[in-house]
């Protein structure tokens, strides 16, 4: 498939990103799509103002590196204009009620980016606001990162359905969730290695194996590493603790001793298999300075696809 050239099945009909699973595979391709074009002229210095005159509110209760560059960065680029609000500056969770802040919010800008622990404070926001709400990550999901992530997969591999992805870590996090969701969306064989503690909820699981089902592709959640990453097209992982998580940090550690995206389990993988990581990492824990730094790597043109990924998503809802 070329994802250049994508010829839609039917029009974008989204008006919010909370999480991929309320996505048809067509509109994340449609997404996946837009971003590569938009990437293009970025490369050539070609103009693409398609949000001139546009405001986008950004909400930060946890901070971040890339998300708040990229879509403060996407936007300018977009023709628009992006407001950084952190929890010091509004009265959000101070107080005023989420839908009281959706309200207000709606009058003044086009689009509202939320970056916060809570995902029912992301649905809260859709619920009461008359804009569109990008999910800039939550505690269940992170569905701008996993496009970022498919779009790189796709740079390296070219055609997505059939290939094979493997995640070690927490899989009970947003990003073990929004993998299993971007991928079975897509026909991406995807397989979850994880401690037996750390296995993804229940409900996403059944989300993602009827996904797959639908697509001809396989979910597999193992705590044998070695089965997870056989045969892998992309070998991915994240920090064992979280944001918000540093006081399990200890336990944690004792809990994935032993896990590690090594050189050798990277060898159990394809042999031209990439190795992905949504950053930060920590050279020395989840894996090695020889993995993350070495010939396999992608982590820093995944960085980079953050940025075409969502300029892609705003358009789309902003528009």
């Amino acid at each position: 498939m070329d994802l250049m050239n994508y010829k839609p099945e039917k029009p974008f009909a989204q008006r919010h990103l909370l999480t991929l699973q309320d996505w048809s595979a067509d509109e994340i391709l449609q997404t996946l799509s837009l971003a590569l074009q938009l990437k293009a002229k970025q490369k050539a210095g070609e103009p693409h103002p398609l949000l001139a005159g546009k405001s986008l509110a950004m909400i930060f209760t946890k901070s971040s590196t890339r998300t708040r560059v990229s879509f403060e960065v996407g936007m300018q680029q977009l023709g628009g204009h992006a407001l950084f609000l952190s929890s010091k500056d509004i009265q959000l969770g101070r107080g005023e009620p989420i839908g009281d802040t959706a309200k207000v919010l709606s009058r003044y800008v086009d689009g509202i980016m939320i970056r916060t622990f809570e995902q029912s404070d992301v649905v809260e926001l859709a619920r009461y606001g008359s804009i569109p709400v990008i999910n800039g990550l939550t505690d269940r999901f992170h569905p701008c990162q996993v496009l970022a992530d498919l779009m790189t997969f796709y740079e390296h591999k070219g055609e997505l359905k059939g290939r094979k992805l493997a995640f070690i870590g927490d899989a009970a996090n947003n990003m073990g969730h929004s993998l299993l969701i971007g991928c079975s969306k897509l026909g991406v064989n995807v397989a979850l290695g994880c401690p037996k503690g750390y296995r993804p909820e229940s409900e996403i699981v059944e989300w993602a194996k009827a996904n797959a089902q639908a697509m001809g592709s396989d979910v597999l959640i193992t705590d044998k590493l070695e089965d997870a990453v056989a045969g892998a097209d992309a070998v991915y992982t994240d920090v064992w603790t979280s944001m918000g998580m540093e006081e399990e940090q200890a336990q944690r550690f004792k809990d994935f001793a032993g896990v590690c995206v090594d050189e050798a389990l990277m060898a159990k993988a394809d042999p031209k298999a990439i190795f992905l990581h949504c950053l930060p990492a920590h050279r020395g824990e989840e894996v090695t300075s020889g993995v993350i730094d070495g010939p396999q790597s992608v982590v820093f043109d995944q960085a980079e696809n953050r940025l075409h990924a969502q300029k892609a998503v705003m358009a789309l809802l902003m528009k």
